[in-house]
């Protein structure tokens, strides 16, 4: 039997809060992003670029924001244990994920009956988090060779006759929203896949105690 303790050392309040404008960020970015790609009504243009924007900028802060915090921030890196650390370590290479990786993916493609038990955060975990970062920096990078104001700085012009033109930089900024719509929809599964525990602690801050066989 595996215990799962889904509490406030494992969350920290700093924690909550950045997941929660991430979450905000996001829901306003895959609207406005839509609106603009295509317009389902009129007279909204204004709004939804003022918003993606907006939007863009609060999430690049946040996102370097909780970098930072990783550095500074204790938290629990280890399932059922209150004992906190420096967050960086959940980011980390730890003896507790060692070998797990395919065991993991085993479990997800339901080849494997038992869930491998490590550390706050699991092998798959791990890397799915850390590819967020650069994408959402992408993101941030081929939005702003996209903008008028900015489309042609040298910095983005440059990124732009890379690829090929402003066409195929909107191909690689329109995908790239998928690939998050696409995260967000698995990792909202896999989160809960078990009990709205998780949620309950990263959305409410309220603790679950739990034991699962």
């Amino acid at each position: 039997m595996a215990a799962h303790a889904h509490y406030r050392e494992a969350h920290p309040l700093v924690f909550v809060i950045t997941h929660w404008i991430n979450l905000v960020c996001m829901v306003m970015l895959a609207f406005s992003g839509f609106y603009i790609h295509y317009p389902f009504f009129d007279g909204f243009m204004g709004v939804a670029r003022g918003m993606h924007f907006v939007a863009m900028f609060v999430i690049i802060i946040n996102l370097t924001l909780r970098i930072i915090l990783a550095f500074t921030v204790k938290t629990a890196t280890q399932l059922g244990s209150r004992e906190v650390e420096t967050d960086i370590k959940n980011w980390l290479p730890q003896k507790e994920n060692r070998h797990q990786f395919w065991p993991t993916v085993k479990y997800y493609l339901f080849l494997k009956k038992e869930s491998p038990i490590s550390a706050k955060y699991g092998s798959l975990q791990k890397i799915a988090y850390l590819a967020t970062v650069p994408l959402t920096y992408l993101m941030a990078y081929t939005g702003f060779g996209l903008y008028g104001p900015t489309a042609d700085w040298g910095f983005f012009a440059g990124g732009v006759d890379m690829v090929g033109g402003p066409m195929n930089m909107r191909i690689i900024h329109y995908f790239g929203m998928w690939v998050f719509i696409i995260f967000t929809m698995i990792h909202a599964y896999l989160a809960n896949i078990y009990s709205f525990a998780p949620s309950r602690i990263i959305f409410a801050w309220k603790e679950t105690v739990e034991s699962e066989h």
